[in-house]
């Protein structure tokens, strides 16, 4: 009877699923609330089902919580081979004006992540192009999106598909004045990275707010290649868009860990992944526990998730000056290069 009701009003899956993401969590709505920029207000309205989240409060939320959006649209029941989606189950379940349907709910794997997703004048997936591992197909449905890759821009129309391989940088946007709604199909080559996420703009100003990011680092100029080796930390604070203040900490490495035992082949796609590793790359990023981004080189899949885990966000750039870098982030134009993970 629960779910037939949920599957009868709009919204409320969602709102079950982020209540017991939220309770699994620990977090208290206040809690939430903080770490993820929203209202403790209307945290409570989606919770309760009065009000459903824009495409870009899900995104504050996956990003808060650490899960991808598809988290929200499942049932968290047991993973399926085989998924079979009726159409008046998909058109019922909708978060208001703008929506992002999972086409492929429960899904064993994260290989595959299909979205029908409606947009309204203005949304997208934010001015930070994505790059990620795999392809990515578009077909437009209804209305007109903006395509950028790298430096080329597609005007999709009603018919109109795209296929691209995904490490090339992307964007796109509704810039038309009407709604539009596309099928969008991601294919990440590693099943354990979450793209979608990224795919929505969550419409942030890291220019009007105080924070502190840090930098993996040798000498305190340039950014380090390998997470694991480099001796430094180097913290920024940032106010309305300046630095105000640069100091540099001491970070464990891997020479600090070298007498413990590693779980799994180094070069397997679980290397990283256990609980041991988890524990070495939290004791590496407790110096930086008041930090909300980490800018890095180059790491492994294992401590990038890690680092997710700790409720910071790390960019894999392929900018070495410690100041260029920076200045992207703050500008939102900072490319997080996930296929050069390891």
């Amino acid at each position: 009877m629960k779910n037939r009701m949920e599957n009868d009003q709009p919204g409320l899956l969602v709102a079950r699923r982020i209540r017991e993401l939220r309770k699994a969590r620990g977090f208290s709505l206040r809690g939430l609330a903080d770490i993820s920029g929203l209202n403790v207000n209307t945290l409570s309205l989606i919770e309760n089902g009065r009000t459903s989240p824009s495409v870009s409060t899900l995104a504050q939320l996956s990003d808060a919580l650490k899960v991808p959006l598809s988290t929200f649209f499942s049932s968290g029941d047991t993973k399926k081979a085989v998924v079979f989606t009726p159409a008046n189950e998909v058109s019922e379940t909708g978060i208001g004006n703008n929506q992002m349907l999972n086409l492929a709910r429960d899904l064993t794997g994260n290989s595959l992540q299909p979205f029908l997703v409606t947009l309204s004048p203005g949304m997208g997936s934010g001015k930070r192009l994505v790059v990620h591992t795999g392809h990515e197909f578009v077909y437009c449905l209804q209305g007109s999106l903006r395509y950028q890759i790298e430096d080329v821009e597609y005007l999709l129309s009603e018919g109109d598909s795209l296929a691209f391989e995904a490490h090339r940088a992307h964007c796109w946007e509704n810039q038309s004045i009407g709604i539009t709604r596309i099928l969008l199909v991601i294919c990440p080559d590693d099943s354990r990275e979450d793209v979608s996420s990224r795919h929505m703009s969550i419409n942030n100003s890291h220019k009007e707010k105080t924070m502190k990011i840090a930098i993996i680092t040798e000498d305190g100029k340039t950014i380090s290649q390998h997470f694991g080796r480099a001796p430094f930390y180097l913290v920024l604070t940032i106010e309305e868009g300046k630095v105000v203040n640069r100091e540099l900490r001491e970070k464990l490495g891997h020479v600090h860990f070298a007498s413990e035992a590693h779980e799994g082949d180094h070069h397997g796609a679980g290397h990283g992944m256990d609980a041991g590793s988890h524990n070495r790359h939290a004791s590496m990023a407790e110096a930086i526990s008041d930090c909300e981004a980490l800018l890095c080189g180059g790491m492994g899949m294992g401590a990038y998730e890690s680092v997710r885990r700790l409720n910071i966000q790390p960019f894999v750039t392929d900018l070495r000056d410690v100041d260029a870098a920076v200045q992207a982030y703050m500008d939102g134009t900072l490319v997080d290069h996930t296929e050069l993970l390891h």
